[in-house]
Formats: C-alpha cells, structure tokens, sequence
C-alpha cells in the first residue's frame, strides 16, 4: 500500500474506533469488527486522541514484529458504545460528543490538535505528531531508520536552548524509478544540504543552505560500519562539500562534522532523505504551489513548465527541484534558489489551517514523513520527533528566513569559495543566534538611539588595538583591516591586554564621541560596547590621543559584526518563508 493510502479506514469516522473490551478494561482501536487489534491504554484526559489516530491490520502486525507489546484477544468485539456515567467533561478518546449533538467546528488551540511543520527537503524531517494511540505510535516508530552519530551531534537538542537541524538530501538513486535518472550506482553524496537554526525563544529560525560544490576540509570521522564495526575515515582537504558523505564509506556523521568544521557550529542531529522523499511528501499533501517567472523546459530534469503558477507533486516535484541548467546561470546556486521557493511554498501550505485541521493530510504526511526519514540515533522515537517538530512549529512563517552560504568562483570555474569575511559574518550570526528577520525592532531602535550623533570620517579615528581574549593574531588581524580595507590609518596593535575581558570595549574620552560612533558603525559594534569616560583614552606614538578597542572572548574575526541588532541588515540574499517568489 502507498504512503497515502497506509493506515486509512475509508468512510469510517476513526473518533468512533476506540471501544472498551469488557475482558481487558482497556481501550482499543477498532477498525473493523473482524479485524482485531492490540489493547491500547487509555489516553490521559490532557492529550485526548485526535481524528489522525488510524491504523491498518497490517499495521498492527508491523508493530508487533517490531516488538509492539501486545494482548491476545478475542476475535468479536463490542460495536462502539459510549461508557455509562461518563462526564461530559470527560468523553471517549477521540470523542466530539454525544448523540444528538451539533458538531462543533474544530478548535484551533495546538494542545488538541495534531501539528505537522513540514516542508518539501525539510518536511521530510521536521514532524510533530499527537497521535492518541500508543499502537500507532508504535507503527510510526517502525518506519523510521536510524543511522549513527558516532558522537558528531550534541547528543540531542533541549526545549530551553537554540536547535540546530542539518537536513542533508542525498542523489543515491535507490526507490522505484530512481535509477533512471543517470548514475544509478551513486553511493549518495551530499547533493542538497540545510542548516537549520531555530531561536532559543522560537521567534525566528535560519536555513542556511551549503553549496555542494564549495571547497572545504572535510575532517577525520569516525563511522559505524553496516556489521556494526567502527571505523575512522582520514579527511580529505580542499574538495568538494559532497564528498562529505558517501565518498570513501563516509556516513552522514562526516558531513555533521564537516559543518561544524566549516561553520563552528555542532548540531544537535542530522535528517536524511532521498529522491523518493521529495516524491512522496509533495504527494500526500496534494502537491504543492510553485511560481515561474518565464517557462522552464529543462532536457535534463525532464521539467515542462508554462510561465505562471503550478501545483506539483511526485515526480514532477523531483523534477522542480533538480532542474538548474534552464533556470538563473544554470549553476547549482541557482537550484538551490528553487528548492528554497519550493520549501517556502510547502511551508505556507503546511502551517495553514486548512493542513493541520485536516486529518487525512496529517495522517499521510505522518505515514510518509516518517517512511522517508533517516535519522540520527539520538532521535529516532516518533515522541522526540513529534517535540522537535512542536517546537520548530512555534517560529511565524514571516520569521524563517532562507539563505545561502556566501561564495566566490575558484580558479576552475567549477568549484565556489566562502567568500572572505562575508561567509563568517553569516556564521557568527548563527553562532550567537541572532536573528536575520527584523523581531527584534524595539532593541535596534533602543540601540540605534544610543549612536545617535556625529560620525568622523574613517581618516580621523585614532585607536590603538589589544588582546584581551580573542585567538591569538586578532589584534594585528583587526590592524590590517582597518588600516587596508576600511581606512582607519591612524590606528595601531599594541598587543595583549593587561585583563581578559568576555566582551569587547572600546573606551574613549567623551570628546572622542564622533570617532567612536565612527568605529562601532565600521566594526558593529553595539553601544553596550563603548565605554566613554574622561581618562579613558591614551597616548599613542605621536602623542596623540587615542581610542582603546579590546577584543574579548566574543570577537570573531575582523570585520565580523559584533552588534545583535545589526545582523537584519547583513549583506547576504536572504528570503523570508512568507512572501512567494517566482523563479526566473
């Protein structure tokens, strides 16, 4: 049976499926009278069952191999009934109410509703499921497959701390119909790969995508073999960031530690899913709506599209998705442009009403969500998968912000670079998880008033540079860069600082106010950062007086901003998941 069909009981009403068995005293999903299924402990009043809760004969069976505890039976069951002296404020699991009674229209509150956040390569990943039956659970729990961390990932993301997702879409061609697509004997590289950074207070989330084709040092990795065997895989330097996986036996884990190689960030777990995922998903939500700006005919990806808007599904998502040669430069930066529309749009159809009121879409995107995951072995139960998913739900759409790993071309014409500077400042954004959305307007505004005020041009400032707790180099590094690249000459590196500071200062004489408005502009630096006070300043070599600029333990790099509040205008292509964008 297909992931649509999987787990339905057509025409059946599945609030009226859990019946009391007079020999047991518990709960039990009943799909049929001849088809008997496994005792299923009565859910607590705080998480009644909803209307998704269907599962097959077949189902069961599935979860019993799984090692599903279950109960022996008898082969009739009592039709459905409703027990005596229940309180209205206490119905039957999955109950809207008695006899005779008007049905209410569905209730928006999220505790009562099941909460599917999905999105074309990500909705494969990110599911939340309140399912009322333990059984189904059970079932869900059996379509998924879990791969290794080898330790790469924190061990599991927390509710009262940021998360960091890394969604990695592999080209192995396994699934019916995949191995026509060439290289039919690809090992799975990683072709399609997003970062996803949600907020600790779950106001904004950031995906960041990362080229495949971007030069990287992919690191030793240590991997567990398919006969449970460990294994360490020596790193490779200066090759392409697919190779990270598949290549040489490497498994998913060695891309996770790629990424944190690259970016400095460790995520909590990694998803992955190939061709078929695409395919299924975009089906079982009935497809979803793409925008063109001119038509696409593209010989490759075998996609035929007229200019205008379009609802695809299965294997013409697929083909939306591979399609770069007819799209943009015809480069894999501009697929990636397609996929972030394509999960944009699958994001606005899956957080609308109309999805997660309707049953039958969460029951199929639960059945095929979960039969296209592979995932890391720190979360392969359906309940942290349904946290996960509730908490990556709690962030707007407007707030999600797409975007991509910053690159310049490589002398081969092939390859791309992270972009000097540029791709860091993207990093240290999400290191410190700041937001690329403008959700915090009130503190840019408090903060933006602080600078108020003249600004000296860059010639005039005069500062000298310490060490107080950056890496080791970054004084003389910051040096070069305010003297060659932004035109701060009157500057100087005096080395280390007497103190280690965790932030860093920049202190000044109050008739020094226009130069280090100035510095804080080219540096981002926040107010909270400048420290002005008479006696603050200090001689330089030309017996001048001078600034003095700290770095403490937060500075990333020169010319990487250091301002919270800065980070909404970062010179990066970034789109929000709110606002539709036709490809062209």
């Amino acid at each position: 049976m297909d992931a649509q069909g999987r787990g339905r009981a057509d025409d059946i009403d599945p609030a009226d499926q859990w019946v009391l068995n007079p020999n047991t005293g518990e709960y039990e999903l009943r799909l049929s009278p001849s088809a008997p299924q496994s005792a299923v402990p009565r859910p607590r009043r705080a998480a009644p069952a909803t209307a998704g809760a269907k599962v097959t004969a077949g189902a069961s069976a599935r979860s019993a191999s799984a090692g599903t505890d279950t109960r022996e039976i008898p082969d009739t069951l009592p039709g459905p009934r409703r027990r005596r002296g229940t309180p209205e404020e206490d119905p039957l699991p999955g109950r809207r109410g008695g006899r005779g009674r008007t049905k209410a229209k569905p209730k928006k509150s999220t505790g009562k509703r099941i909460l599917v956040w999905t999105g074309g390569t990500l909705a494969f990943l990110l599911v939340g499921v309140t399912a009322g039956g333990y059984l189904y659970l059970q079932h869900l729990n059996g379509n998924i497959d879990k791969i290794p961390d080898d330790g790469a990932s924190t061990g599991g993301f927390s509710k009262d701390r940021a998360i960091n997702l890394l969604v990695i879409g592999t080209d192995k061609r396994t699934g019916a119909g995949n191995g026509s697509y060439g290289d039919k004997d690809s090992v799975g590289h990683a072709d399609t790969t997003i970062l996803l950074h949600v907020s600790k207070d779950r106001s904004n989330a950031t995906a960041m995508s990362i080229p495949r084709d971007m030069i990287v040092d992919v690191p030793d990795c240590l991997t567990t073999q398919e006969d449970g065997s460990k294994k360490n895989i020596r790193g490779t330097q200066n090759v392409r960031f697919n190779t990270s996986l598949g290549q040489y036996g490497r498994t998913p884990s060695c891309t996770m530690r790629t990424v944190e190689e690259l970016t400095g960030i460790k995520s909590d777990h990694f998803m992955v899913a190939d061709f078929n995922a695409v395919k299924t998903l975009s089906t079982a939500i009935g497809g979803v709506e793409v925008c063109l700006a001119k038509p696409i005919k593209d010989s490759k990806s075998k996609l035929d599209l007229s200019e205008g808007k379009h609802t695809i599904q299965g294997e013409q998502a697929l083909a939306f998705l591979r399609t770069r040669y007819s799209v943009g430069l015809g480069s894999d930066l501009s697929r990636i442009e397609l996929q972030q529309q394509f999960l944009s749009s699958m994001i606005r159809q899956m957080k609308s009403e109309d999805t997660l009121t309707d049953p039958t879409k969460v029951v199929n995107l639960a059945e095929a969500a979960t039969s296209a995951l592979s995932v890391d072995s720190t979360i392969t139960d359906i309940q942290k998968l349904a946290s996960l998913g509730q908490e990556v739900g709690k962030v707007k759409t407007k707030n999600i912000t797409f975007t991509t790993v910053p690159v310049v071309d490589n002398t081969d014409g092939a390859t791309v670079l992270p972009m000097p500077q540029k791709a860091e400042q993207l990093f240290s954004t999400i290191r410190n998880d700041i937001s690329l959305t403008e959700v915090k307007k009130q503190k840019k505004a408090k903060e933006a008033a602080k600078l108020k005020g003249k600004r000296a041009d860059a010639s005039e400032v005069r500062v000298s540079v310490y060490n107080g707790g950056a890496e080791a180099g970054s004084a003389q590094a910051t040096l070069s860069w305010l003297q060659n690249d932004v035109g701060v000459t009157k500057s100087s590196q005096l080395g280390n600082a007497d103190k280690t500071l965790s932030k860093t200062t920049l202190a000044y004489d109050p008739g020094q106010a226009d130069q280090a408005r100035k510095l804080a502009d080219l540096m981002g630096l926040s107010a909270s950062a400048l420290k002005p006070g008479k006696g603050n300043s200090e001689t330089n070599a030309q017996g001048l007086p001078s600034m003095v600029l700290t770095l403490g333990k937060d500075f990333q790099g020169a010319g990487v901003p250091l301002d919270a509040t800065s980070a909404a205008d970062l010179d990066v292509e970034k789109n929000t998941a709110d606002k539709e964008k036709c490809a062209s």
